[in-house]
């Protein structure tokens, strides 16, 4: 039978068992390369059997001995930004804010009038940046150049005065103004954004992703309920709560897990709050100060007491919580919120991270919400910026020693939305030839795997009876690849609830 994205699969056949459950089988430690049938049904695993044992019955998926894992989730993506990404200019590579400048000034004007860029790391440059070197190559069309890390973005003279905000020299607006200006950006026509969100959504199940945490900056529900009702079947997806948003979600009586109205795909997920800045726009709070920068420590963007209130209500309502804390204060802070409320959930980024709250996360059950492709782009920064700290810069190895329940992800679109290259990045810490950075902090690949799946680190998705049928198709063992091997692993084939979403 020819199968085609959509199709229905009762049979994946002939197929080589990667990762959690393979140990399981008595008959896969006596051979782990031996060819088994994994029979579906009804959405969930319902089989599994050496090749040929049992009758091959409805459509089948030929593996041709091809390595069967659990399928993959990206535990933490701007769902919307990530999307709109691929169609803006990058400003990424750019050394210097004359280089920069001189990329965004190439950008498409949009309807609306606006030129935007993305990708900005002025934190790398040689010099500063400035409102003048922007207007020196962008004139009077309004000009935006947004950071990687989403905590800053740059703004020419035209641009400052279009949105009514009052800047110094530099050009430079941070944390809140940042956010509520990509929130503007970000408002693109509805067609034009879902339908960008759908391209996005297909290139992410060709690299075997079966789900994403959404934790956009806007009302969600709204949004994924009409991508739902257009037909969206791509992925699962998790959204979270902001703040501001907090009450309307507690009136309509919303638990974390509960789904949307006509799917099973989009869930409620957890209330999201940010806490300091990053380390690329140098306001993540720390205990010491930056790097040529001595009295500058970072920021509490959220105190302790209101944190406290805002866990508390969500916990009371059910609603799990999602804390980003990039500085060894933030994260402290939020280790204590969770103590002294009891709230569930995780500590997104966790990059400095002092040595006596790494059992915290563990004793507390707060799971570590990490990117590991962030401590590879940010290497260098770390080095400088964080030089004088004494916490841990971007544990991985760390936090799963003590306990830690890792959940990998992406943070797109900051890094790539491509689980193979976040695996390698955390077991390898490194690309390609170069040395890798901090080596002490490599977790090994089945951690990385389990990691990139549904239940994290700790309770990794199974391939066993009973199982959900969100699996996937891959060249090569990932338990053996090497880095380049993982960091490119083909992926053949994605199939969410026994429906294939992708078809290599």
């Amino acid at each position: 039978m020819s199968l085609e994205r959509g199709a229905r699969v009762d049979v994946i056949a002939d197929v080589r068992i990667a990762g959690e459950g393979r140990e399981l089988m008595p008959y896969a430690t006596v051979d782990p390369a031996a060819l088994y049938d994994v029979h579906l049904a009804d959405g969930v695993i319902a089989d599994i059997a050496p090749a040929g044992a049992l009758a091959r019955r409805g459509a089948v998926l030929d593996a041709g001995g091809a390595w069967l894992a659990a399928g993959l989730w990206d535990h933490h993506v701007h769902a919307l930004p990530w999307a709109l990404r691929a169609e803006r200019t990058s400003v990424r590579e750019a050394t210097s804010a004359a280089e920069a400048a001189a990329s965004a000034a190439r950008a498409p004007v949009r309807a609306d009038g606006r030129r935007i860029a993305v990708g900005m790391r002025d934190a790398l440059w040689t010099e500063p940046a400035s409102v003048a070197a922007l207007d020196a190559v962008t004139g009077d069309v309004p000009t935006y150049v947004l950071n990687l890390d989403l905590h800053s973005a740059w703004l020419n003279t035209a641009a400052l005065r279009r949105e009514g905000i009052a800047a110094d020299a530099s050009g430079l607006v941070r944390e809140d103004p940042a956010f509520a200006l990509a929130r503007i950006l970000n408002d693109v026509p509805v067609a034009d954004g879902d339908a960008a969100l759908r391209r996005a959504a297909d290139a992410a199940a060709a690299r075997g992703v079966v789900g994403i945490v959404d934790l956009d900056m806007v009302w969600n529900e709204e949004h994924w309920q009409r991508r739902l009702d257009a037909g969206f079947d791509t992925l699962r997806v998790d959204f979270g709560i902001y703040p501001a948003h907090l009450e309307r979600a507690i009136s309509r009586g919303w638990q974390s897990g509960d789904t949307l109205p006509g799917s099973d795909l989009v869930r409620v997920g957890p209330l999201k709050v940010v806490t300091d800045g990053s380390l690329g726009t140098r306001t993540a709070a720390c205990a010491h100060g930056y790097a040529g920068d001595p009295h500058n420590h970072g920021v509490l963007t959220v105190g302790r007491d209101e944190l406290v209130d805002l866990m508390t209500r969500a916990t009371a309502a059910g609603i799990g919580c999602a804390i980003h804390a990039i500085g060894d204060v933030a994260n402290t802070q939020a280790l204590d919120a969770f103590t002294t409320t009891g709230a569930v959930g995780r500590i997104e980024h966790a990059q400095l991270v002092r040595h006596a709250d790494l059992a915290r996360f563990a004793r507390l059950d707060v799971g570590a919400s990490v990117q590991p492709a962030h401590a590879l782009d940010d290497r260098a920064l770390a080095d400088d910026l964080w030089a004088g700290q004494t916490a841990l810069p971007f544990p991985l190895r760390s936090l799963h020693d003590a306990g830690a329940n890792l959940l990998l992800g992406s943070d797109a679109p900051v890094s790539p939305l491509d689980p193979w290259v976040t695996m390698a990045a955390a077991v390898f810490r490194a690309r390609g030839d170069e040395a890798p950075w901090r080596p002490e902090e490599r977790i090994d690949a089945a951690t990385a795997l389990a990691a990139s799946t549904s239940g994290g680190s700790l309770e990794g998705a199974r391939i066993e009876p009973g199982a959900a049928a969100d699996l996937i198709l891959v060249a090569h063992d990932p338990l053996a690849a090497g880095e380049a091997q993982l960091r490119t692993m083909p992926v053949h084939a994605t199939v969410l609830g026994g429906r294939l979403t992708h078809l290599g």
